[in-house]
């Protein structure tokens, strides 16, 4: 796909504040500080629509981002992040089950994982929650470029084994620095769009 347009058009907390016209959306989950943001960024050519921080737990409210007047990306709150107070963690989790159990115009997550490292209990939560509410879930395994090449098939088998993935959901290694795995993932992601 490619990107002519693309803005933020609101951060909800709530279902009356989700966008009213109708488009589809993606989700985007993963853990505080996975690269969520550089990963929005690389997709859309912009530099800092979504902005990134070096804080974990930035994001707390579903940003709703529109892109080329067609669908809406939609930026979670970060999870697995240690100084965020049990109380506002709670309210996030809320936030969050309430837009993936009852939003019709969800059509897939796409979960964000580190390739260098095993998925945490964080993430092996997040993947069978969203498989819970049968939601299509395609895994990006971000930062691609820190691993050696010969390195790649073993990270992206150990994924998918933590995860129990199901069939039907992929897993694309990923990197906001070279944009390596960004036409694959537009692919997948305009499938579920179709």
């Amino acid at each position: 796909m490619k990107v002519t347009q693309s803005d933020i058009t609101i951060s909800a907390v709530s279902p009356k504040q989700y966008p009213a016209e109708g488009l589809p959306e993606i989700a985007l989950a993963g853990r505080s500080n996975v690269g969520k943001s550089s990963f929005i960024n690389k997709m859309i050519n912009r530099k800092a629509l979504a902005r990134t921080s070096s804080k974990p737990g930035k994001t707390q409210t579903l940003n709703f981002y529109l892109i080329n007047e067609f669908f809406h990306f939609v930026d979670v709150p970060g999870y697995g992040y240690a100084k965020v107070s049990k109380k506002e963690r709670e309210a996030w989790g809320k936030m969050m089950e309430t837009y993936f159990s009852d939003r019709k115009n969800l059509k897939a997550a796409v979960l964000i994982v580190d390739i260098r490292h095993q998925p945490t209990e964080d993430d092996v939560t997040m993947y069978d929650f969203l498989k819970h509410y049968q939601i299509p879930v395609l895994i990006i395994a971000t930062k691609l470029d820190k691993i050696k090449k010969g390195q790649v098939n073993k990270q992206l088998k150990m994924i998918g084994e933590k995860l129990r993935i199901e069939a039907d959901d992929q897993i694309i290694p990923f990197s906001a620095e070279t944009a390596q795995g960004k036409d694959i993932a537009w692919k997948v992601i305009e499938s579920y769009l179709k």
